[in-house]
């Protein structure tokens, strides 16, 4: 997958066709567990057939239990706003632009589900930060405003859609 401006450095995709713990091929409407594991920097999706999975790995950031598409079927995001939140709190204090991007992409998703709210914006050293805070827990978020274009914008939201197994 090509990094362009934008773009994260994330070796992730849909749910895959083998389990990652016996090789096997996973097949359509088979219960599988996705997880979501932090290997050397890089977030890496690793999916197991359900009775396969060895239960939560070390540097896991998140899982989720789903289903394997029937051919033709339309994905339904099997995410939720805990699992977004998880990668978006794991991406905490990352200085690496992309990875930057790929966290402010998930505050607005998190935003637009209304499990952050807006409060301010901030300047600090000339960058704008906005403030965040979780509707549920009341914890207090910062992040950089990166300033994304639409087109940067759409890059990072399409990677963390197939971060997510979206699309």
């Amino acid at each position: 997958m090509g990094q362009g401006p934008g773009m994260t450095p994330y070796a992730i995709q849909g749910p895959g066709r083998h389990c990652a713990a016996t090789g096997r091929e996973l097949q359509p409407g088979e219960r599988i567990v996705s997880v979501l594991g932090d290997e050397a920097g890089r977030l890496v999706r690793k999916d197991f057939a359900a009775d396969a999975w060895p239960g939560p790995l070390a540097g896991a950031v998140a899982w989720w239990a789903g289903r394997v598409p029937e051919a033709g079927q339309p994905r339904r995001p099997p995410v939720n706003d805990e699992l977004l939140l998880d990668c978006f709190t794991h991406l905490a204090g990352a200085t690496d632009p992309r990875q930057e991007n790929f966290r402010y992409v998930l505050a607005l998703l998190l935003m637009r589900r209304k499990r952050l709210k807006f409060e301010d914006v901030r300047k600090d050293g000339g960058r704008e930060l906005l403030c965040l805070r979780d509707a549920r827990s009341g914890a207090r978020h910062e992040l950089p405003d990166p300033r994304l274009t639409d087109s940067e914008m759409a890059a990072v939201q399409l990677e963390v859609f197939r971060v997510l197994g979206w699309n």
